[in-house]
């Protein structure tokens, strides 16, 4: 046994003499069915712990749930979400159907893991909760849209860890806690990873990935997946966060006429409408941290290599990253605990080293990479704090410029962080300049090139299988009425440009930042580049002024969803991260508001959509980072505050206009005594 944060996971002690004994290949979901003591466990997903049951057992042919599909046909994702809520809620009575299950909204991992451990809640009932709020709030009712796909499975993975922990045993954090992952993220089951795209639908992809593997031997309910911008925003220069082809268009919670910011759109809205208890996304430049801003959640992007990109649908191997979504961040460091490589995977390379900022620098891949993140949340974290806080590129741009209030908005929060003990120090103000990543998009679009490729050679029975870039772009082509109805694929047609000659020096790329990129760039070049903005930026940043972290806002509030014009991205500041690899968590901040006049502070109107604050560090500074944001939190609950309404538009108030009346035709009074009197035409 050990105690983390006041949890008890159980281990089962190991027995050479009573082992489980299962038949079928590793990740075979058609062979991996046992019994242990009358438990059924999928022994393919379950980790090294069920090689030490206490009684061995036998393979059982009625264990249901794990057998492969069989595609037939194309089917959409909207016609398999409701064809699996029916299945999955067939049980259910049609009264309980209709009602939406609000009993453990807000709810933390800390708060469910206390109710099933008492035995007032099961996994069983919590998934069956948080699959009756998807089929009322999700594909009906206000339609957010964030889930692409549920997993058949997920019942069955919820009953296995009941009896589990009935045997004394949990696994973790996340042990029968039901959990949502982005449709780019590979699961060896019934489900399709196909990154929003029909190119990548048809046969299941063959094994987990490493962090569905990490969550599965974890305990946790993979209950489903969520939608995403298509191909993770790396499509087109005029693409559309949450929208992709396979998936539709994703809302925000807060208004479902707002965006949820990408690429992991749905996994930020789910986590803010309660459809599970923490959800997973990834991130290249801000697709973690950029939805958990518009949605109002807790997002953590963790260093380049602490978390697995094996058997995830890559951009860059250099900036890709994955993490989690959470309605707190205690929610969110359990996820992170839960699915982080403490040590090489055996799959990605940047498990076993550091991130692009670090590499060159002499510095090593901590040896003492925590197991557990939920010990660094602190509600008074940012007493004796020193932050660095700087607003370069908050004002907005050409002929673009951010709105007052929002700019008030973040110095509120800033005065929030010193309010909680913090010390700020005005880096702008200091002279401190961050050295740009100008070698960034060169890097994405060499990377993407050939890392997909080799993503397209470990899947089989779908349209690019062992394909190229050049697959996908001819599959789009020819299916342009489901894959370009809204923008086309100029992103995709430049990254196919690439020389693959990594010293090749590309005229269309240029950077002062070194005397060989002044006409022309390279892809080492390049990486020299980000390498030194993170040497440059946030590394000298935090030892020159002797920082815990560099704190400035996430990005602008969500706009609404525009599908003729696209986006409207004022400002974002992830690129201080993301060429480096280094990490940041997201919180929210503030709902920004427009009061009638400086004299009337009081008569303001909220826009009903919040604004989020980011903390940065250096590679693997993720519990200096959670430190410090849950003591933000703590300090200002604003989420807690200000739940998400489903209303159909933000602002919501102020919008209505006039109530008509219909007009109507006076009835003919009845006739009087002396009616024939009376002058028809007096």
């Amino acid at each position: 046994m050990w105690i983390t944060s006041g949890w008890p996971w159980t281990r089962a002690q190991p027995s050479n003499e009573q082992q489980l004994e299962c038949t079928g290949l590793e990740n075979d979901r058609e062979t991996g069915r046992c019994l242990t003591n009358g438990i059924p466990v999928d022994c393919a997903r379950s980790g090294d712990y069920f090689d030490h049951l206490d009684e061995p057992t036998s393979c059982n042919p009625d264990f249901v749930g794990i057998t492969r599909p069989r595609l037939s046909g194309k089917m959409t994702a909207p016609v398999i979400r409701n064809l699996l809520l029916t299945a999955l809620l067939l049980p259910t009575s049609g009264a309980a159907q209709n009602a939406v299950p609000t009993q453990h909204n807000e709810a933390t991992v800390a708060q469910l893991q206390a109710e099933m451990a008492s035995g007032r809640l099961t996994a069983e009932q919590l998934t069956k909760e948080y699959i009756g709020r998807i089929a009322a709030l999700d594909q009906n009712g206000p339609g957010v849209n964030a889930v692409i796909e549920l997993n058949p499975d997920a019942l069955v993975m919820a009953r296995n860890a009941d009896a589990l922990r009935r045997r004394g045993v949990v696994l973790g954090p996340l042990h029968g806690i039901p959990v949502l992952l982005k449709d780019n993220i590979d699961t060896g089951d019934k489900m399709q990873t196909s990154a929003g795209s029909f190119a990548l639908v048809g046969m299941p992809a063959l094994r987990d990935s490493t962090v569905a593997a990490n969550l599965r031997a974890g305990g946790a309910v993979i209950l489903g997946k969520t939608n995403l911008s298509e191909w993770a925003n790396f499509r087109s220069f005029e693409s559309i966060s949450g929208w992709s082809g396979r998936g539709g268009q994703t809302h925000n919670p807060y208004g479902i006429d707002r965006n949820p910011c990408g690429s992991s759109s749905g996994s930020a809205a789910a986590a803010s409408a309660n459809f599970a208890a923490v959800s997973f996304g990834s991130e290249t430049d801000g697709s973690i941290v950029c939805p958990g801003n518009a949605n109002g959640v807790a997002a953590i992007k963790p260093t380049v290599g602490l978390t697995s990109r094996a058997g995830v649908v890559p951009i860059s191997h250099t900036q890709d990253t994955v993490g989690p979504h959470g309605r707190t961040v205690a929610d969110a460091a359990a996820a992170l605990s839960v699915i982080q490589s403490r040590t090489f995977d055996g799959r990605d390379p940047a498990t076993g080293g550091v991130p692009l900022g670090w590499q060159g620098t002499g510095k090593t891949r901590p040896t003492s990479i925590p197991t557990d993140y939920t010990q660094f949340v602190n509600p008074n974290g940012l007493q004796g704090a020193k932050l660095g806080v700087t607003r370069t590129g908050l004002s907005g741009f050409t002929n673009v410029t951010t709105p007052q209030p929002v700019l008030d908005a973040f110095e509120e929060a800033v005065q929030a962080l010193e309010n909680a003990g913090a010390t700020v120090i005005d880096l702008d103000a200091a002279g401190f300049t961050f050295s740009p990543a100008d070698g960034e998009f060169l890097i994405l679009l060499y990377d993407f090139k050939f890392d997909v490729a080799k993503y397209f050679m470990t899947r089989i029975g779908v349209p690019v299988a062992g394909g190229t870039l050049q697959t996908a772009i001819n599959f789009n082509n020819a299916h342009a009425n489901t894959e370009m109805p809204f923008f086309n694929q100029d992103i995709f047609d430049f990254a196919e440009t690439m020389n693959p000659d990594p010293n090749f020096c590309d005229p269309r790329f240029t950077s002062a930042l070194l005397p060989t990129t002044a006409t022309c760039m390279s892809y080492n070049d390049a990486l020299k580049i980000d390498h030194l903005a993170g040497v440059n930026g946030i590394d000298a940043a935090l030892a020159q002024f002797n920082l815990d972290a560099v704190v400035t806002a996430t990005d602008n509030p969500a706009w609404a969803t525009d599908l003729l014009y696209g986006d409207h991205f004022i400002f974002g500041t992830s690129g201080l991260a993301a060429g480096p690899g280094y990490p940041i968590v997201q919180v929210p901040a503030a709902f920004p508001k427009l009061c009638a006049s400086p004299t009337l502070p009081t008569n303001c109107t909220q826009y009903g959509v919040p604004l989020g604050i980011s903390f940065f560090g250096t590679a693997f500074s993720e519990p200096t980072l959670i430190k410090l944001a849950s003591g933000f939190e703590a300090a200002t609950q604003v989420r807690a505050h200000n739940l998400p309404t489903f209303a159909a538009t933000a602002p919501s108030t102020n919008i209505q206009g006039t109530t008509l009346t219909a007009p109507r035709r006076h009835a003919t009074p009845p006739a009087s005594a002396n009616a024939k009197k009376v002058p028809h035409h007096l």
